[in-house]
């Protein structure tokens, strides 16, 4: 199904056509003309399926419509770099329109502060923030919550793995009752079906099947004890000299710094990211990376959801 064929105005067309999307996926093809028909969703759909646009095109499509300055639509993630990225793609479709948006995020210098409560205070249309940063802002009277009319939580179940359960609750609570709620989450566990039941007013469900692997990537598992790993690690780089884009990804931030340490030790082209890095610094160390200045990218989960990097040679699980 087109884009055309799902009822978008021309405006958002435009931003589309111009950026080389005219089919739907899936996702899109399902949620988006029940969000138009004023629904709240359930959704259960993986990275990759084109969920992020499943529920930010929509919306766009609304508030292109309205004559507003204020806050109307809210988006909460778990993580900076899933702040920084939907409102980026905020920005690449809504570029034919007059919609603003700003990321809300901890970990930043007194400047992104000051510049995140400066644009509220001259008023954005969207608010995309992770929960603890949006607390802290509803709680100082930076953001009016009232005029909030559409909630979105994307990577619900990773915001409860993270122990957001709490703070989203306080947020809600502050939040209008009549507005349009969507959940959208990979996976659905029992905690997801609770806090739905709590925060949906009667949603249609919504699940995108698992998909399978891609057949043309060949998939690995190599057993060996833990004192073995780093030089499995070592020699499964080093044999693959002509890989320019690697990813590791490991459960501790302890790991991420030994296996760092090692590979630089041995002439490696390395560098780690977690969330002992200020801000700036990380937003820096992904800009190297997909610019090919950094080869090797050891990271903690932090960046290992809505992570959008192209080209990637190798991806390698440390520790499962």
């Amino acid at each position: 199904m087109t884009f055309k064929e799902l009822g978008f105005s021309e405006l958002i067309l435009d931003s589309l056509s111009y950026m080389g999307f005219e089919n739907a996926t899936p996702i899109q093809e399902q949620a988006i003309p029940k969000i138009f028909e004023g629904h709240d969703i359930l959704a259960s759909a993986q990275t990759g399926t084109g969920k992020t646009a499943a529920f930010m095109l929509p919306i766009l499509d609304i508030i292109s419509k309205l004559s507003v300055d204020n806050t109307v639509a809210l988006i909460i993630v778990p993580t900076r770099e899933l702040a920084l990225q939907i409102d980026q793609e905020i920005q690449a479709f809504s570029y034919t329109t007059n919609i603003s948006s700003i990321p809300l995020y901890g970990g930043g210098d007194g400047q992104d502060w000051e510049t995140q409560k400066r644009a509220l205070r001259n008023g954005v249309n969207i608010v995309v923030a992770t929960p603890g940063k949006l607390t802290s802002f509803i709680h100082n009277k930076y953001l009016n919550c009232d005029t909030i009319k559409y909630l979105i939580l994307d990577e619900a179940d990773r915001m409860l793995d993270i122990g957001f359960y709490d703070d989203i609750m306080a947020i809600i609570k502050k939040l209008p009752k009549e507005r349009q709620t969507l959940l959208f989450s990979a996976t659905m566990p029992s905690k997801i079906v609770k806090l739905s039941k709590e925060i949906l007013n009667n949603p249609l469900e919504i699940k995108i099947a698992i998909s399978k692997p891609n057949a043309k990537i060949l998939q690995a598992a190599y057993l060996c004890y833990d004192a073995q790993k780093i030089a499995l690690l070592s020699h499964l780089i080093k044999d693959k000299p002509k890989y320019k884009s690697i990813i590791i990804f490991s459960s501790t931030k302890k790991n991420v710094s030994a296996i760092v340490s090692s590979l630089k030790s041995q002439g490696m082209n390395a560098a780690a990211i977690s969330s002992n890095l200020e801000q700036k610094q990380r937003e820096q160390m992904m800009l190297e990376f997909r610019g090919k200045s950094v080869r090797i990218l050891v990271a903690t989960d932090v960046i290992s959801r809505g992570i959008d990097v192209k080209d990637i040679d190798l991806v390698i699980n440390y520790d499962v």
